[in-house]
């Protein structure tokens, strides 16, 4: 009878399936990662840091994952197959969120708004754009949020008007394009350079902007904002206490922040506020990103749009002197 000894003590290795799947999972995050990158490479390199810094980790673990699972491996016991079957279920949602997270790309008129002339320098951070005009700023500042994973820059044609009216505009680059991970941007803005400012936002961006202006200052302190500005928004809370000036800009059309819903906002905002519906305009024509999945199909041209959103937004800066 042969020895079968030797056979019997050798160690197991993992099944072939398991192998082959952790590889092609690590191929599929690194394809996509490159990918991603590449098909919104303005957004990602003029955005926050923190999404490059996701697609660079994802090639970099999904490239050593590669490499390290050529050779065949110690099978385990049953937690070891359950902790490789949590690793290859986390891997597949990482490669879901960064393809969720790809950013709306600025488009024109955006990206020519972004070069600085005689009356508005534009000058550029990892975290913030701003929009100065050339001489002293004499109106109130505005500070702006954009909506859910739209590029900054989107929106520099749409504020760059306000610069040229002689307010300093700061745009958030907001990490993985979500504003709720900018709050505090306005105390940071405040301790550098002071007040007063509107803070202002789109979509996702106006509700952070909501909570900004609602935040309670101590009664021994003047609040440094002095109103509110929605682009194609509405607050998740009460703010009918809010003392500023507030502006509601929306558009018609739009499916994602619908007539509706700005109508049922007015019961959460100051019976003060200025409403103001554009005609015929969606929800992203509030930037200059291309069109948005859920929106409605606007009836008007991009320029007419954003001419309307600017003067109503020049109204309301124009109040506060």
């Amino acid at each position: 009878m042969a020895d079968t000894t030797a056979h019997d003590d050798a160690p197991r290795t993992s099944p072939a399936w398991e192998a082959w799947t952790i590889r092609g999972i690590a191929a599929l995050a690194v394809v996509a990662a490159i990918v991603l990158a590449l098909t919104a490479w303005g957004a990602v390199v003029h955005g926050h840091p923190a999404y490059a810094i996701m697609l660079a980790a994802t090639v970099v673990i999904g490239g050593v994952t590669l490499w390290r699972w050529r050779r065949p491996r110690r099978a385990g016991g049953a937690a070891t197959l359950v902790l490789r079957l949590i690793g290859i279920l986390a891997s597949l949602a990482w490669v879901a969120l960064i393809a969720w997270l790809r950013p709306f790309s600025a488009i024109e008129p955006a990206l020519a708004a972004m070069t600085s002339d005689a009356t508005v320098t534009v000058t550029e951070t990892a975290t913030r754009i701003v929009l100065a005009p050339a001489s002293d700023a004499e109106g109130v500042g505005v500070l702006f949020y954009p909506g859910a994973r739209v590029e900054a820059r989107a929106y520099a044609a749409h504020l760059r008007p306000l610069a040229e009216a002689g307010h300093e505009v700061v745009i958030v680059k907001e990490p993985l394009g979500i504003a709720f991970l900018s709050m505090g941007a306005l105390d940071s803005l405040v301790d550098e350079r002071g007040g007063p400012w509107v803070v202002a936002g789109h979509s996702l961006g106006g509700t952070v902007a909501a909570i900004e202006a609602g935040v309670a200052y101590p009664t021994d302190e003047v609040s440094p904002v002095a109103g509110l500005l929605l682009w194609a928004s509405y607050p998740a809370d009460d703010l009918t206490s809010f003392d500023g000036a507030v502006a509601s800009v929306s558009g018609s059309e739009d499916g994602l922040a619908t007539p509706a819903d700005i109508d049922a906002s007015r019961a959460d905002l100051p019976a003060s506020t200025a409403f103001t519906e554009i005609e015929g305009a969606a929800h992203a024509q509030f930037g200059s990103y291309g069109a948005q999945p859920g929106d409605g199909d606007p009836t008007v041209s991009d320029d007419v749009a954003r001419a309307q959103i600017v003067a109503a937004s020049l109204q309301l800066l124009d109040s506060l002197g």
